[in-house]
């Protein structure tokens, strides 16, 4: 199989690989993966990040608020900032803290007496050069750039890697602060762009800040810097929730093509609302922002640079030719805004979660725009690109993914279910409903997976295990005599029995395998095995 340049270089974002067998995790993996003890006490509630950019020396300087709720006693709190990045001072109550460090992860010792119920505040005041991405986002850190005019062109990416990577914070998905306000100086002659809403500017001298302020609740990487010479233009879109303040932001020579290729907001908008529900974050407004990569979901600050082409860097990931009636960045990192920034994992080894539902919400756009014809002949022709390298979820608690399936196979099984639910309305409805049940909350593959069975009226334990957790695909073998189709499943876990929607002479016909051989007799000898259920056929 020839395989897209695109999933190699997914399957190796982020984080190292998982084989399914034993692998040598380090103690750094366990400090980063998991609810540590000094984790699981406290409860964040708000950031007050405040950070110095200077892009000539490639240097941060600042200070992070931790504003956090006392949940059970305890004197030691871990916080996480990555090497080469230094602490310099940790305070509470103007009082400063002795902390220990192992690796990236930092431990303080805490004077004051943590009450259960209480709310706490430590400042942490760091700097340092941070790791610079290399080939953002894939490898994440800070991305130091320059325009066509020679200015700074700088931006953050650090899913899977960590938002520690440039500032220090509570590491883990599973905790998510209420709100937060991220404060970036600049040379005055650039400007940032964050997430939530501008409260205001202040300058100084040859310096300017910029204070955004963000009302809900967001995970860690989704914190995000953009720093350039950028030319902006507002527009407002009408929907669910009433208006909703969109703002763009791009390199001045790039203000035309984007006012143009930008119009496709609105368009997806449009398309996940209906099918998503509301967007999630109308306090915090929606941007798209230029940036010197790819792109990449940053809550209410979705990065954008796929060159105003319509596909992934004007190539179609499908084959079919309607991957090009889109720009894959603008609909697939926006798709993010529900399912990752909304919907978002607790644990990595989830990631699916994300990117599963977020692949698939690439067809339900073309499924409002263009029809469930286009949308299916889409989804089906990225199976092209799954190679069933390794289980789609990962080892927990190490901060590892698993396959970089987790795209389009997790697409394929969203796909699959839809047929299995036989009414797009319902299913419509369930997904509408992850994205309400589920609000600004971190959750488990486990959590969606009973969701989705109890909502749909299935049991469909052993379709997650099949496809989440092995690499098989189902095989459905059969031979016909006549008018009699005798077939069965191979290649299934127990219990494995995933009806199958069959065409004869034309007419819709369903038959329920298993892994035992069963006999039927149909209407005629003309028999097509519908296309949209992700399985293997062999006809013996």
């Amino acid at each position: 199989m020839k395989f897209n340049k695109y999933l190699i270089a997914i399957s190796a974002l982020l984080m190292a690989s998982w084989t399914g067998s034993a692998q040598n995790f380090t103690r750094q993996d366990t400090l980063r993966g998991s609810i540590t003890t000094e984790r699981e006490w406290w409860d964040l509630n708000y950031y007050d990040l405040n950070v110095k950019v200077d892009p000539s020396e490639k240097f941060l300087s600042g200070y992070n608020v931790v504003r956090y709720k006392v949940l059970k006693a305890s004197n030691v709190l871990q916080i996480d900032l990555q090497e080469p990045m230094k602490i310099s001072a940790i305070t509470q109550d103007g009082k400063k803290l002795k902390f220990t460090s192992e690796g990236n992860a930092h431990f303080i010792q805490l004077k004051k007496k943590q009450v259960p119920g209480d709310f706490n505040e430590i400042k942490i005041e760091y700097s340092g050069h941070p790791r610079e991405a290399v080939r953002a986002p894939w490898d994440g850190g800070f991305s130091w750039k320059e325009d066509s005019e020679g200015q700074p062109f700088v931006a953050t990416s650090c899913q899977g890697l960590g938002a520690s990577v440039w500032w220090p914070n509570k590491d883990h998905m599973y905790d998510e602060v209420d709100s937060m306000r991220i404060s970036v100086t600049v040379p005055k002659d650039l400007m940032d762009v964050s997430n939530g809403r501008l409260e205001r500017v202040d300058e100084n001298g040859n310096f300017k800040t910029y204070h955004w302020f963000v009302d809900n609740p967001i995970n860690n990487y989704g914190v995000n810097v953009n720093i350039a010479h950028y030319a902006h233009f507002h527009e407002t879109y009408q929907g669910e929730k009433g208006p909703l303040d969109m703002d763009f932001y791009v390199l001045p020579d790039n203000l035309e093509k984007a006012k143009k290729q930008f119009t496709q907001a609105d368009m997806m908008l449009r398309a996940f609302e209906h099918w998503f529900g509301p967007y999630p974050f109308y306090e915090d407004g929606f941007k798209l922002v230029e940036v010197p990569y790819l792109g990449m979901e940053h809550q209410s600050s979705v990065t954008y640079g796929n060159k105003y082409e319509n596909g992934y860097l004007g190539r179609d990931l499908s084959g079919t030719g309607w991957g090009l009636n889109f720009d894959f960045i603008i609909i697939h990192e926006s798709g993010h805004e529900w399912f990752a920034n909304n919907i978002t994992y607790k644990d990595i080894a989830d990631m699916w979660v994300h990117e599963g539902f977020t692949a698939y919400s690439e067809n339900l756009y073309l499924d409002y725009h263009f029809g469930t014809k286009a949308s299916a002949e889409y989804v089906i022709g990225t199976r092209a690109n799954i190679r069933n390298d390794k289980p789609i979820i990962g080892p927990y608690d190490v901060n590892t993914s698993g396959s970089g399936d987790m795209y389009y196979k997790g697409a394929n099984i969203l796909h699959t279910l839809r047929q299995l639910v036989e009414d797009d309305e319902l299913w419509r409805q369930i997904l509408r409903g992850l994205n309400t049940d589920f609000y600004h909350q971190t959750v488990t593959s486990a959590q969606i997976e009973n969701y989705l069975s109890e909502k749909s009226g299935k049991d469909l334990s052993a379709f997650f295990n099949q496809y989440l957790r092995t690499t098989m695909i189902p095989k459905l073998e059969y031979k016909m005599e006549g008018n009699e189709m005798t077939y069965r499943y191979t290649n299934v876990v127990e219990d494995f029995d995933m009806p199958i929607r069959l065409f004869v002479d034309e007419k819709e016909h369903w038959i329920f395998p298993n892994s035992e051989w069963k006999t039927e007799k149909l209407e005629g000898p003309e028999l097509v095995i519908d296309k949209n259920f992700y399985i293997d056929t062999e006809k013996r």
